[in-house]
């Protein structure tokens, strides 16, 4: 397992396009930040980061299938996933290996973000604090959000040996989980009591709760069951895949 995960941190990095994923991510970030007027922090009038916890979710939207798209889908168009199943180690452990290697990028590219933390707290008026509570509660959920999206972008790799239609649907998959039933909810035939559960059924929903700063254990429980599930799904994908091959 600790073999596949190095290997798959070397392939990531020994390419150009693993530092221009998180190069862009950073970058797109930065000019939302602290360069475009309509969502610059700096026009807020306000010392807080909630433009960055707003932002990334959709940014991760399209980072994250681009670091899971290759996952497995290489594996199996080279053929070494054969190769894999033939070793010493079990189907979990392959999912693992491949899962921690890209949630550790992710992390990796979230990182940097700290600078946007300690350029704010200079920035702000003298003697006032940052809400820090929800900051961590935001970084906490963001890193939650990038842990069940990894997840995602790992199954829908499982599915096809084609990496650019597992980059497509890994954000269809992702985007419908984030928006996609908070969306439903409000379908006006919904309203009035099925909305609550629509919206409880979605990422957004348990990660702007986290985002206050209240870090509730039915938010934790709800993103490692939807990790759990997605994970459970690829290893189910992976087996069949061999099998029929």
């Amino acid at each position: 397992m600790f073999a596949i995960f190095k290997k798959e941190i070397h392939q990531f990095f020994s390419s150009i396009t693993g530092y221009v994923a998180i190069i862009l991510f950073l970058l797109a970030n930065g000019l939302f930040l602290f360069v475009f007027p309509d969502t610059s922090l700096l026009d807020m009038g306000y010392a807080d980061l909630d433009g960055l916890f707003e932002l990334a979710p959709m940014i991760f939207l399209l980072l994250i299938p681009a670091i899971t798209m290759r996952s497995l889908s290489d594996e199996f168009k080279s053929g070494t996933m054969e190769l894999l199943s033939t070793k010493p180690i079990t189907w979990w452990q392959i999912v693992m290996g491949k899962f921690g290697a890209c949630v550790l990028i992710v992390l990796i590219a979230l990182v940097p973000t700290i600078v946007y933390y300690l350029a704010i707290s200079a920035l702000a008026a003298g003697g006032s604090q940052l809400d820090n509570g929800a900051i961590i509660g935001s970084y906490i959920g963001l890193c939650l959000l990038g842990g069940t999206f990894t997840a995602i972008g790992i199954w829908a790799s499982s599915l096809t040996t084609n990496a650019v239609v597992a980059f497509l649907v890994a954000i269809f998959t992702c985007y419908i989980f984030y928006n996609g039933f908070d969306a439903l909810s409000k379908v006006p035939v919904f309203s009035g009591g099925a909305d609550y559960y629509l919206q409880m059924a979605g990422i957004r929903y348990h990660y702007n709760s986290i985002s206050r700063g209240v870090v509730d254990s039915r938010d934790i429980i709800y993103f490692f069951s939807v990790t759990g599930l997605m994970l459970y799904l690829t290893k189910i994908s992976l087996q069949r895949k061999i099998w029929q091959g």
